[in-house]
């Protein structure tokens, strides 16, 4: 079998397996309805599985190099998916339907993926040149979408539901416009990777409670 099948891939994979069905249940599954609110959940919980996924990649001290530049790549192709697809995918899901809105859908996994790109070769050329651990990320960080959308979506019912298609798209073209503008921002340590968890686990329990009805 062709790939690297470790231990250090494993939260990448289950963060992809999350946000597909992500997908599945924002367009609706078989006599299911759509549940953009459970999409929601399942890109929550690939926010969460690439938290962690780079710190458990480095607990493995005898990569080869092949396994380093796989897990890049593989990292930064499930990302696309999880905080590029998904995210206009629940945005179809809750309204944006029109020729108005379909621009903005494309838009937006469109600077995420010349984002991802531009990580990829900036990270391999830094890695020839040093062994320490990235200390900034230049534009938004994808994965910033797991925090962001949950807290909008958390506000659908007060922002109303005919007019929240069109808050959540001018939030998409925000962020998008983020992902690919040059400015720096500090990796978070593990300190405040855990305060970033917290911070998801009240988004989950708040959407959950406003959007119950």
């Amino acid at each position: 079998m062709i790939g690297f099948y470790n231990y250090t891939v494993i939260l990448t994979y289950l963060g992809l397996l999350s946000s597909v069905t992500g997908i599945f249940l924002a367009c609706g599954v078989g006599n299911l309805p759509a549940s953009p609110k459970y999409a929601i959940v399942c890109l929550m919980i690939s926010g969460l599985c690439d938290m962690f996924d780079g710190k458990v990649a480095r607990t493995c001290k005898k990569r080869t190099e092949q396994e380093k530049q796989f897990g890049i790549q593989i990292d930064s192709l499930c990302d696309l998916v999880c905080f590029g697809i998904l995210p206009s995918v629940i945005g179809y899901s809750v309204g944006m339907k029109n020729w108005l809105d379909i621009p903005v859908l494309i838009f937006f996994p469109l600077c995420a993926v010349i984002r991802l790109a531009y990580f990829n070769v900036t990270e391999e050329m830094r890695q020839k040149k040093t062994s320490e651990v990235r200390k900034v990320y230049e534009g938004l960080p994808v994965t910033s979408v797991a925090l962001i959308l949950p807290l909008l979506f958390s506000f659908r019912n007060d922002i109303g539901t005919e007019i929240f298609p069109a808050v959540y798209g001018i939030v998409l073209s925000v962020i998008a416009i983020a992902f690919i503008t040059r400015f720096r921002i500090k990796k978070p340590g593990m300190k405040s990777m855990f305060i970033f968890l917290g911070i998801g686990v009240l988004e989950l329990l708040w959407m959950l409670y406003r959007t119950r009805k």
